[in-house]
């Protein structure tokens, strides 16, 4: 179950599930007002339940897949980022109850008499969670495009990567070109030690010559 749990950390599922849970639950509210407007027609109310089932398993996906995704990126945040994904991971938990509460609210209300007779006021309740859904999508956006949460824009602070600083001064002394004096200093030291060896060789050969005469 482990590894199966960190397979699925590596997919990064949290961007999937919050477009499913946006898309299947505002689209169930919307279908329920309709069905409540063409009570008529029925199919319109049941394509309303199934889709705020589903609808409320993809808040829970995203609100587990969010925490996996908090937990990679929490150390490399700055205080404000850090408050900002607080505010954005504490609404989701609250939304992930609440819509699983509107789903089990609205199976009664297609199924059970009382409980259907509160159809208005739970109406009112899912349009409401629709709005706090749609700022809870706002704060997810503001984390990625504002503050690079989840991007490679988000880089740890020179504070946090010593490493990084110790770099530039590094390359000076990799790339300091051989000095200029050092190739001339071989021609003094070769051209006395090859005068004095010519000039012994030569003596020898210019004594025996008056011993001749």
């Amino acid at each position: 179950m482990d590894s199966i749990i960190e397979t699925l950390q590596t997919w990064h599922l949290h961007p999937v599930a919050d477009h499913f849970t946006i898309a299947l639950l505002m689209v169930g509210v919307l279908m329920d007002l309709t069905g409540s407007i063409l009570p008529s027609f029925r199919w319109i109310r049941y394509a309303a339940l199934t889709l705020m089932i589903l609808g409320a398993a993809a808040a829970a996906a995203s609100w587990q897949s969010g925490g996996w995704e908090a937990h990679k990126v929490h150390s490399l945040l700055s205080g404000d980022t850090k408050e900002l994904l607080h505010d954005h991971a504490e609404l989701g938990e609250w939304l992930t109850a609440v819509f699983a509460i509107l789903a089990l609210w609205r199976i009664g209300v297609e199924s059970i008499g009382f409980i259907a007779a509160w159809r208005g006021l739970y109406l009112l309740a899912a349009i409401i969670a629709a709005g706090a859904l749609g700022y809870q999508g706002y704060l997810g956006g503001e984390l990625v495009y504002d503050h690079g949460v989840g991007t490679a824009l988000l880089t740890p602070t020179p504070a946090e990567s010593p490493t990084a600083q110790a770099a530039p001064t590094a390359v000076p002394t990799v790339y300091v070109p051989p000095s200029p004096a050092a190739s001339p200093s071989a021609a003094p030291t070769s051209a006395p030690s090859a005068a004095p060896s010519a000039a012994k060789t030569a003596q020898p050969s210019a004594t025996p010559t008056p011993a001749h005469v």
